[in-house]
């Protein structure tokens, strides 16, 4: 058996997508940091609203393609796109209303009928995801539809028990989407300019996770929880190259792998926070535990890497940010509670954002050491459930029913 020491993240998401663009779920790559930043000297005791836009309700979280931001809502029965302009919020189309009506589950009437799913832009195409699992491919400067794949003719539900959320991944004219609903779905990657099947696994439900595309040793794979696991597929031909039993309670598999040099790192609701390492026999892949730590669990946020930290919010003592060592699992420190039920992070040069759900956003130092704040502020009047995106000296906020653009340069 052959030990496979060189595990290295080949994320390419469109020729065109500049790494100035935050074009998707958690950024350009997919993992919850912006290169493009500029941060202030010392931070301000106020944030800038530079404006705030109702563009109607739902947890999905806005792009940005050059000087445009685009957002994916609902308002009433109906689901919209909108673009606006980056600099000041002005609508530049908002697409014909889409009929997705949608009875939430009754545990969460609290989140709204969605969407959840983040769009992916690239090549002058957006495609998102409805509450109801359609996707949907747009033009991104007329906002005219190109086309739409529905699954009512394929599954008994096209969307598990809370609704989508998974957010499509586009590469290399392929846009890989986890479809289906609760016990029956497929894991599929879709021809970018047609929305036909290139190839298709149906070896679990979806879960509420997010794909990511790795290449590990000369194989790309693509990388997610399913609703009961975690797999690693082919990204060519959709083969199951390895997959670990992996549970959580209502069946609640969120959060979105982090790649560390030659380890994959998982987290769920009530479960340890773990990374693998591959092993290779032959054309057998082998998931080995590297390291565990069962006192920090994620529940619905994804972490964060900077070198050898993991920045993440475990859903313990009612929410706590903490910093792990990614290579070995050992705590570096941790904060004591009460921070919220979730929050999405960035890394941003030589910080962190924490956007919690109650709409506060905490920077903090990039420091293994200790857990220091920079500077709090409170942004929204209503939940901020939607990834918060950033790029330059803006802030993109996503509340209940509104967009708005925060920034410190004056």
């Amino acid at each position: 058996m052959k030990a496979v020491w060189l595990l290295f993240v080949s994320l390419t998401f469109g020729s065109t997508v500049s790494a100035q663009d935050w074009s998707q779920w958690r950024g350009p790559n997919r993992d919850g940091v912006a290169s493009a930043v500029q941060l202030p000297k010392s931070w301000p005791g106020q944030l800038i609203l530079e404006w705030k836009v109702e563009v109607g309700e739902g947890h999905s979280s806005p792009v940005i393609a050059g000087e445009f931001v685009y957002v994916h809502t609902r308002q009433g029965d109906d689901e919209f796109v909108t673009c606006l302009s980056r600099s000041d919020g002005q609508v530049v189309w908002k697409s014909a209303p889409r009929p997705v009506p949608y009875r939430m589950n009754s545990a969460a009437d609290g989140h709204g009928k969605g969407p959840k799913s983040t769009p992916v832009i690239s090549e002058g195409q957006l495609f998102t995801v409805s509450i109801t699992g359609a996707v949907t491919a747009w033009d991104a400067t007329t906002g005219k539809v190109r086309w739409t794949r529905g699954f009512s003719r394929v599954f008994e539900q096209t969307s598990p028990l809370y609704g989508t959320a998974t957010s499509p991944l586009l590469n290399e004219g392929r846009v890989y989407v986890h479809v289906g609903g609760h016990d029956s779905g497929a894991l599929k990657a879709l021809n970018a300019r047609t929305g036909e099947d290139i190839w298709s696994w149906n070896g679990d439900g979806p879960g509420y996770a997010s794909p990511i595309l790795t290449n590990v040793n000369g194989t790309r794979q693509l990388v997610t929880q399913s609703q009961e696991k975690v797999v690693g597929l082919d990204a060519a031909d959709g083969a199951l190259l390895w997959e670990i039993t992996f549970k959580t309670p209502w069946s609640q598999n969120v959060v979105t792998p982090v790649v560390y040099q030659d380890l994959l790192v998982f987290s769920g609701l009530q479960n340890k926070t773990f990374a693998v390492r591959l092993e290779q026999d032959g054309d057998r892949w082998n998931p080995k535990v590297a390291w565990e730590d069962s006192r920090h669990s994620m529940y619905m946020n994804s972490p964060v890497l900077s070198g050898e930290s993991l920045y993440g919010m475990a859903h313990q003592r009612s929410g706590q940010f903490f910093c792990l060592n990614a290579a070995t699992g050992e705590l570096n420190w941790v904060s004591e509670g009460r921070e919220g039920e979730n929050a999405s992070i960035v890394r941003a040069g030589g910080v962190l954002f924490f956007l919690t759900d109650e709409a506060k956003l905490i920077v903090i130092e990039d420091n293994s050491s200790e857990y220091k704040i920079l500077a709090t502020y409170s942004l929204a009047d209503s939940p901020t459930w939607a990834h918060l995106a950033v790029q330059g000296s803006q802030i993109l906020v996503k509340d209940k029913t509104h967009l708005a653009s925060w920034t410190w340069d004056d």
